[in-house]
């Protein structure tokens, strides 16, 4: 058999599992929208977490089938994304309308052309152009690893995603196609964060404020309600 054809098979399975679920998407985009240019680095962070959940489900079941409830593990686990999704919703909602600490300042340049623009300043002793937060990246990152690692543990159906792989003649099929697994599903969430990423920074560069904020409004929205049905679907 040719090995692209395994690896481009589970590619392909990974990246409509993770474009296809609602609830997948909802957990990345707030954090995607706040990252803005570094959204890249939620979207990896999320796949990367959502890779090792669905290895640990794996192990638990393979090893300790008989001992640990693992279907229950599973089904608590999936209530739990539904809470979290909740939270990252209401985490949305605060950095929409919390009290914004910077203040604007009108500055007049004449060089050649008198060109009037403002700078956000941070209160404090020196202001400061442009703001960096490593800090907050890193916790949303962080953030995005734990939720994607989350979504791993949630739901043995994660396992019908394997099933070509009892279709392989060779194990080194088998094994190529769950790389080509891990990759698409890293790589179509570290897409798909970027996207929202782009149009969050778009928005924000071009001083439409109204339109950055309603992006925000949808994410934390988007969230809320995924997680209420995921909630409600699982009891």
């Amino acid at each position: 058999m040719d090995l692209t054809f395994p690896f481009t098979a589970g590619l392909i399975a990974s990246t409509l599992h993770v474009i296809t679920g609602p609830d997948h998407l909802a957990a990345v985009t707030p954090f995607a929208i706040e990252s803005k240019k570094k959204a890249w680095k939620i979207g990896l962070s999320w796949g990367i977490g959502h890779l090792l959940g669905m290895l640990s489900i794996g192990v638990l079941f393979t090893i300790f089938k008989e001992v640990i409830p693992i279907d229950s593990i599973s089904n608590y686990s999936e209530q739990l994304v539904g809470f979290v999704l909740v939270g990252i919703g209401i985490w949305a909602f605060y950095k929409i309308f919390k009290i914004d600490k910077t203040h604007r300042h009108l500055h007049i340049h004449s060089e050649n052309a008198p060109i009037i623009h403002t700078h956000e300043h941070q209160h404090g002793i020196l202001p400061s152009h442009g703001h960096h937060h490593p800090k907050s990246l890193k916790q949303s990152s962080f953030a995005s690893f734990s939720v994607g690692y989350l979504h791993g543990l949630a739901g043995i159906a994660h396992f019908l995603l394997f099933l070509p792989i009892l279709s392989f003649k060779t194990q080194s099929d088998a094994i190529i196609y769950t790389m080509g697994f891990g990759a698409g599903i890293v790589l179509a969430m570290t897409v798909f964060a970027v996207i929202i990423g782009k149009v969050s920074s778009l928005a924000k560069n071009g001083h439409n404020e109204i339109f950055f904020k309603g992006i925000r409004l949808s994410g934390g929205l988007f969230a809320i309600i995924i997680g209420i049905y995921w909630i409600f679907s699982t009891t």
